[in-house]
């Protein structure tokens, strides 16, 4: 009995971080936090760090690879099942919803949507940097200079300045940073 309910509020936790998580999976990050951190207490802080981490180097979209390490870390395979769904089933929703409206309205729906995604817009990049320095702070990051913050923080402008001056792939960094990990702190 205690699984069913467990697999119940996994997939209602989902369902509902589903529902309210506009702007993709890196926006939705501060709302999962409260959720599997501060109200349910299913991880903690540095836990729920790596299975971001994890899910975002993972192909795929992190608010799926989330929800299938949450899911999976609470209630095994069966967990990891629930989860998912209950993280996919909102958008499932929302894109049969757009889609009809789309073919039964057409044109006239086109102006209205756009504006409503031109105000959506600002509110997702707040919520991406929010979970950028929620993370920081996670980390060390932000803690005073010590050999190991100092290296992190290193590491951490360097991919920086390598994503947007350079332009190279997210995936070399990933890989350049995960070598430099195991350099520095083996």
């Amino acid at each position: 009995m205690h699984n069913v309910m467990l697999l119940a509020q996994l997939f209602l936790v989902c369902l509902m971080i589903g529902f309210m998580a506009f702007g993709g999976g890196y926006a939705m990050i501060p709302l999962v936090h409260d959720f599997i951190v501060d109200r349910f207490g299913w991880m903690n802080t540095q836990a729920f760090t790596d299975v971001i981490a994890i899910a975002g180097m993972a192909p795929g979209p992190i608010a799926v690879n989330s929800a299938t390490l949450i899911g999976y870390h609470q209630a095994g395979l069966l967990g990891a099942i629930v989860a998912v769904i209950g993280m996919v089933l909102p958008s499932l929703l929302l894109a049969w919803i757009i889609a009809f409206m789309v073919r039964r309205f057409g044109d006239k729906q086109h102006q209205w949507m756009q504006s409503a995604f031109d105000g959506l817009k600002p509110a997702i990049t707040g919520l991406i940097i929010y979970s950028a320095l929620v993370m920081a702070i996670n980390n060390g990051l932000t803690q005073p200079w010590g050999s190991q913050s100092s290296s992190q923080m290193l590491i951490f402008l360097v991919s920086f300045l390598a994503l947007l001056f350079l332009r190279i792939h997210p995936v070399l960094i990933i890989l350049a940073s995960g070598l430099v990990g195991i350099v520095l702190y083996s």
